[in-house]
């Protein structure tokens, strides 16, 4: 079935069967690899991505209810004012161990910080709840959230 995705600001046409997931439609059709294969069932975010403004998990959204929405990709987040911000701060404080879910992490942060752009260490931790990182870096993540905080104040 023939879908049109505005994906990154691009429109695109993609072919793909029903029920498929948009995980697989970024990563396979787009050939976009930046967002994650975690889980299967929307329990670590590795596969997050922004629909309509909206962090969702890639990996239970089916392509089926995708005509016409607006996908963002990791891959667009270097263009947009909070995902440089802490694309920034995930650099200045070596956020990083693995990297495997950090695509995630970013996609899911940009979402808290468009809602509340001074959160506190409680609402940090709330919002994040569900964005697993196995090498446990979750102090660094919550630091590079306060820190893009102060970045984008400045």
């Amino acid at each position: 079935m023939a879908i049109t995705l505005k994906v990154n600001g691009k429109t695109q046409e993609v072919d793909a069967e029903p029920g498929t997931p948009l995980l697989w439609v970024i990563r396979d059709e787009l050939k976009m690899t930046g967002t994650k294969f975690g889980c299967g069932v929307a329990s670590c975010g590795a596969c997050t991505v922004h629909l309509n403004g909206e962090p969702v998990r890639s990996c239970q959204t089916f392509i089926d209810d995708m005509e016409g929405a607006e996908i963002t990709t990791i891959e667009a987040m270097s263009d947009d004012k909070v995902g440089a911000a802490l694309q920034q701060a995930w650099v200045e404080l070596d956020v990083v161990q693995c990297g495997y879910c950090q695509s995630g992490q970013i996609m899911s942060a940009v979402g808290l910080l468009r809602q509340n752009a001074n959160p506190s260490v409680s609402e940090i931790d709330d919002y994040m709840w569900g964005n697993a990182c196995r090498c446990a870096t979750y102090q660094r993540i919550r630091a590079g959230i306060q820190r893009a905080a102060k970045i984008l104040e400045a």
